[in-house]
């Protein structure tokens, strides 16, 4: 590790790499087709993936069929991932790989929205496995995908690379989000409501098909054999370091907390508070923007500091975003609460994420990412089950000696548990593993400062009139 005050080298920006050589060409087409590949996937989460489980409200889906959506195509997709993984050692054309994942993504939206509407009676678990078929697509080109931009980067730019992206993915995102919101409440109060998510899938599934179309150009010039591929995953978790098997406790065990409320937002939403589906978009769109605006920081704050002090700020911020919901149902405030939450989000997701490239090899990313993704699902879909579990459960309102809170559903108490449970994890694994790379060092209450957001608020209280005069 480096002392305080000294910086690491940071390479030049993307677009100044010269021409001159072959492979350097190659590689800013790649790393322009990362670029164009995550504004497509950006329109396929802001008007598909976003409103599955509204969909599944539509076909008056249960809470545990609603669980059920949000772990099963995970579970599954992670076999897929782990299989593509394999699949490397025979057929390494990266390419290829990305390609068929990709198409597979762009045909699974015909089955998610066509078998319901013609078998009503088992119109949710029909969705649940059509988004299985496209998230066992999706997480097919993952760790390939992952491997073969990775390549492309210097490590100390990865942090503003794949910030730069996540920020076109905000950015579509949220006018995805706002455009398909409005579009289905054209029809939410009729029988024809159906027609909505024809419109919005039917976007989803031609984006993907960009997508695919803009790889054809790409040379894979990086990609190379290692002893290290032919490992299993038992192998390569053995050689792995005990930071990193810690790290991967707590991205697991992160992810349970987390979904045991993440699925029942739109049960929330919809069903409790009865927002219209521009409502409930406006809601998911303010998470969005939140990421939109600090995406671009917390990566410079990655590169700069660390993704494990990325991860001690959000991971410490992000267990009482769920809570916040005991506190009011104006939809405004919640709007407000979950923009705090798209801003928190933005640099967990981006440090859980990075930091996986930074403690592995380059020739062992893929597997890393395919690794991290299966302990990740198993979180994701214990926490998804044991919210619906929850739910049955626990009483719909709280009292706290003589004072009664009155709730609308016993969801907001799910929140809570979810976050008591975030902080848990947060307060005892954090603390178990060290940054993977050298970067500057800093004390926390200089990490404080740099916070995004909350260090452009303390230049304008600092100076406000000569802010306000530029």
């Amino acid at each position: 590790m480096r002392r305080s005050g000294e910086h690491f080298r940071v390479c030049p920006p993307l677009q100044s790499y010269s021409s001159g050589s072959p492979a350097i060409e190659a590689g800013e087409q790649s790393r322009r087709y990362g670029l164009r590949d995550g504004a497509s996937q950006a329109v396929t989460q802001g008007s598909g993936e976003q409103f599955l489980s509204a969909f599944a409200l539509l076909m008056h889906a249960s809470p545990l069929q609603l669980g059920i959506l949000s772990a099963l195509p995970q579970l599954i997709g992670t076999v897929a991932q782990l299989a593509s993984v394999k699949l490397l050692r025979w057929f390494p054309d990266r390419k290829s790989l990305i390609h068929t994942g990709t198409v597979g993504q762009a045909l699974s939206w015909i089955p998610i929205l066509v078998c319901p509407l013609l078998f009503p009676q088992w119109g949710p678990w029909l969705i649940i496995a059509g988004a299985a078929a496209y998230f066992s697509c999706n997480h097919f080109t993952t760790p390939t995908w992952t491997s073969f931009i990775t390549d492309q980067l210097d490590q100390h730019e990865r942090g503003v690379y794949f910030a730069r992206r996540a920020q076109i993915v905000a950015a579509i995102s949220f006018g995805s989000l706002c455009a398909a919101g409005g579009l289905l409440s054209l029809w939410q109060h009729q029988a024809t409501a159906w027609i909505g998510f024809a419109m919005i899938f039917a976007v989803a599934g031609t984006a993907r098909v960009f997508s695919a179309v803009a790889l054809h150009p790409i040379q894979d010039v990086h990609h190379f054999e290692s002893r290290s591929v032919h490992g299993g995953f038992r192998a390569f978790l053995a050689q792995t370091s005990r930071s990193f098997r810690r790290f991967l406790l707590f991205s697991s065990l992160m992810h349970l907390a987390v979904l045991i409320a993440g699925p029942y937002f739109v049960l929330y939403m919809l069903r409790d508070l009865h927002f219209s589906y521009l409502g409930y978009g406006g809601w998911l769109a303010a998470g969005i923007l939140g990421q939109l605006l600090t995406l671009q920081a917390w990566g410079r704050f990655g590169d700069r500091f660390g993704n494990k002090a990325l991860l001690s700020i959000t991971g410490f911020t992000v267990p009482f975003l769920p809570m916040l919901y005991l506190i009011s149902t104006n939809a405004a405030y919640m709007m407000g609460v979950n923009f705090l939450g798209g801003v928190t989000w933005a640099g967990l997701a981006l440090g859980l994420q990075n930091y996986v490239f930074d403690a592995v090899k380059p020739e062992d990313r893929a597997k890393a990412v395919a690794v991290n993704s299966t302990v990740n699902a198993i979180g994701w879909s214990c926490g998804a089950l044991l919210g619906s579990w929850l739910i049955a459960i626990l009483p719909s309102g709280a009292e706290l000696s003589q004072l009664s809170i009155p709730l609308a559903s016993n969801l907001p108490l799910v929140f809570f548990l979810s976050g008591v449970l975030r902080l848990a994890v947060a307060a005892s694994l954090l603390g178990q593993f060290h940054e993977a790379r050298a970067v500057e060092q800093a004390p926390f209450s200089r990490l404080l400062v740099e916070i995004p957001l909350l260090k452009t608020m303390a230049r304008l209280a600092a100076n406000p009139l000569s802010r306000l005069s530029k």
